[in-house]
This record gives C-alpha cells, structure tokens and sequence, in this order.
C-alpha cells in the first residue's frame, strides 16, 4: 500500500472519493452492484476496509481488468448485469452509459415490437403489474370526493 493518500481516484473512467472503503467506492460505478464489489475485492485478495485513497495505481489497473472480463477471473456469470444478451447471446458487464444506452435500446425494442411492456412504457404507465388506481399518479392528483349529505 502507499502511504501517500490521494483525494480523488479514478477507476473505470469515473472520479470516485478517497475516504470511502474500497467496495462502497466500486459500487459508486454505474454498473456496478455491493454484491459484484465484494467479489471484485475478494477475487483481488484485497482487505475491504482498505480506503481507495491509499490503493496504488497498479491495484487500480487490476481492478480495471477485473472489470473489463470478470468471468476470466472466476466472478460467475449471474454477478453480471447484461446476462443472454439479445445481439450478442451472451453475458457481459456494462459500465456508465453503456449500460444506460443498452437499457435506452431494450426499451425501444420493446416499444418498435410493440409488446405489451413496450406500450405500458410508451404510454407511461408501470410496467410490471402493479396497481395504478392510486398510486403512480404524474402532476395534479385527484382526491376522493365525499358526497354530499341529503
């Protein structure tokens, strides 16, 4: 470990803080769950109360690799977030606006299809069963009106 103790590190592209420990920063990374971290740590043989300001520059490339093929280094495939993917038929792990852009184009493909998910999520409506007669409510909500005593 180095001694000198830096602020701000960058891993996988994003600026994460220094003074958190070395799984709360991984999962500040969009892409990246507590669950996926903690394998990371545990596959690297980190100690997980190390913070991320006292990691050398060479612990950071290794995580980068952790990061870029995780079943190469035994994490197992159902810690990814892309699993049966629908171009490729695989399982990946996406980072930052890949995943965003990926979960934009599952929503379209949806919508082009025009499944039902596709139409709930076209007409802005909750996609997966719950009830709408009260909650989910956008903009100005309609309150019950008692009726007038006679």
């Amino acid at each position: 470990m180095s001694q000198e103790f830096r602020h701000i590190v960058r891993i996988a592209g994003v600026d994460l803080d220094g003074g958190l420990n070395i799984e709360e920063g991984l999962s500040k990374i969009r892409g990246v769950g507590h669950t996926l971290a903690r394998s990371i740590v545990n596959v690297l043989g980190m100690d997980r109360s190390t913070r991320l300001g006292y990691i050398t520059d060479a612990m950071i490339k290794k995580i980068e690799e952790v990061l870029a093929d995780p079943p190469r280094y035994g994490i197992p495939l159902w810690a990814l977030n892309r699993q049966k993917d629908v171009k490729t038929g695989g399982s990946k792990l996406l980072l930052g606006s890949d995943l965003v852009l990926a979960v934009r184009e599952d929503v379209d493909r949806l919508k082009r299809i025009r499944c039902w998910r596709g139409v709930r999520h076209a007409l802005g409506l909750k996609v997966r069963g719950q009830c709408t007669r009260t909650t989910g409510r956008v903009g100005l909500t309609v309150g019950v009106k008692k009726k007038p005593k006679a």
